[in-house]
């Protein structure tokens, strides 16, 4: 049975079954990730994952079900599992199925080119970044990682009120981590490439990347523990910006989860500060035309010039606010329920370089780097306090590696303490952007 079969006659049956409203959802993706340790193939993974998500309201109540399989006997297992999960459902929790939005954008995620570059030319140009990588200086030893992924996701959502939407994307990651050795003295450093173009990819470059950074952080030394003026990297700001996203999440500010409940049209940053999520943008590998729900979607600006106009809706969220759905209807996979959740998340670019930033400070602290984001920060209080990577600055100037710091805060502080923002915009793997920003304090502690 093929899939507009299978969802033709989900869909008429459970209209037989009594469902009021009915949903089907599929989702397929497929995946290849190869590493490389001293010009071989060190793992060769390939994996395709397929499956149905029904949604169906049954007696004033919503019923969920899922299958992996697309056979006869599933559209009735569907249906009778959904019929059992509404059962156990109290009350009509207001959510139905949608309509449909009036327009939906072309703009398409997914490059013929890149899928039909061969998969020996991937482990070719992976081999040859290892390679490359090792040769740039006598004091790089080894590579932790040198790999290549690339991924592909379709979806298809229809429903018996006439909607059926259906969408693709396709992208390439490649992360390789040096070790650079000088005396007793160790350092690692990474270079990751997101991207849709394969013949854009330059190995010189990558290798170049991940080697300066990992010999960048040779010579570390101590400075006094105490609050300095920081610029975060980019990386660094974008994995800070990835641990505190719920805090924009309208499904949290319901649940009292989100000190940013009452609070659209309030300012809450600096004015330099602008967040926005954009399904669309063309540095990042993620993103959609609609959403979990069918909504269509487009870019928003959650936080502008400091005010935050909106927080992350689905329509169960935006009707108990009053408001419009912004299309932030997620579903983790076919398996799950509907949450609210970003596309493309990303601190809004300035103009100036990261090197005018850096030449702007007296003194200061440069991370480049963060970890122990999952233990370390609270998106209800907003206090941080996280394991950190960086640089002295002295003078303007990169004075010197710094030994393993602790870097703490309040993100809703740090919100407001934003003085500069750079025009270094980057994304990170997960759908997370920033530049480089300056910030006007953190409390720095050194190990």
């Amino acid at each position: 049975m093929d899939i507009q079969q299978f969802q033709e006659e989900l869909l008429s049956k459970a209209q037989d079954a009594k469902f009021e409203e009915a949903e089907f959802y599929y989702e397929k993706s497929n995946s290849f990730q190869v590493k490389i340790f001293e010009g071989e193939i060190d793992s060769y993974e390939t994996s395709e994952e397929a499956g149905v998500g029904f949604r169906g309201l049954y007696n004033g109540s919503m019923g969920y079900a899922y299958t992996e399989k697309i056979d006869e006997d599933s559209i009735s297992f569907l249906i009778e599992s959904a019929k059992a999960n509404a059962d156990v459902l109290d009350e009509d929790d207001g959510t139905d199925i949608f309509e449909g939005s009036e327009h939906y954008s072309e703009h398409s995620r997914y490059s013929e080119e890149l899928a039909a570059v061969s998969i020996p030319d991937k482990i070719e140009f992976i081999k040859e970044v290892e390679k490359k990588t090792l040769a740039y200086d006598s004091r790089i030893t080894s590579l932790n990682y040198c790999m290549i992924q690339d991924f592909t996701e379709e979806r298809v959502l229809a429903n018996n009120k006439g909607l059926s939407l259906q969408g693709k994307t396709n992208g390439l990651i490649i992360f390789v981590s040096a070790v650079a050795k000088d005396g007793e003295e160790m350092k690692t450093g990474a270079g990751v490439r997101l991207t849709r173009d394969f013949n854009s990819l330059n190995a010189e470059e990558i290798a170049k990347e991940a080697a300066e950074e990992a010999l960048s952080k040779l010579g570390e030394t101590s400075i006094p523990s105490r609050k300095y003026p920081v610029i975060m990297r980019h990386d660094a700001s974008a994995s800070l910006l990835a641990a505190f996203t719920p805090i924009f999440s309208a499904e949290e500010a319901q649940k009292e989860q989100s000190l940013l409940k009452d609070k659209v049209g309030e300012g809450i940053g600096a004015e330099t500060f602008s967040i926005v999520d954009d399904p669309f943008h063309p540095e990042a590998l993620l993103g959609k035309n609609f959403d979990g729900e069918g909504v269509a979607t487009e870019k928003t600006m959650i936080i502008s010039n400091g005010t935050l106009k909106t927080l992350l809706h689905n329509r169960k969220t935006a009707k108990k606010d009053g408001v419009s759905s912004t299309g932030h209807a997620s579903k983790a996979s076919y398996k799950s329920t509907l949450s609210v959740a970003p596309d493309n998340l990303y601190i809004a670019p300035g103009e100036e370089s990261q090197e005018e930033l850096i030449a702007a400070m007296e003194e200061g602290v440069l991370i480049t780097e963060l970890s122990g984001l999952h233990s370390g920060t609270s998106t209800i209080s907003g206090d941080f306090s996280v394991a950190a990577s960086g640089f002295y600055i002295k003078d303007g100037k990169i004075s010197s590696p710094v030994k393993q710091m602790t870097i703490a805060g309040n993100f809703f502080d740090y919100m407001n303490g934003i003085e500069s923002v750079g025009a270094d915009l980057k994304f990170v793997p997960g759908g997370y952007g920033s530049p480089s920003v300056k910030v006007k304090a953190l409390s720095v502690t050194v190990d």
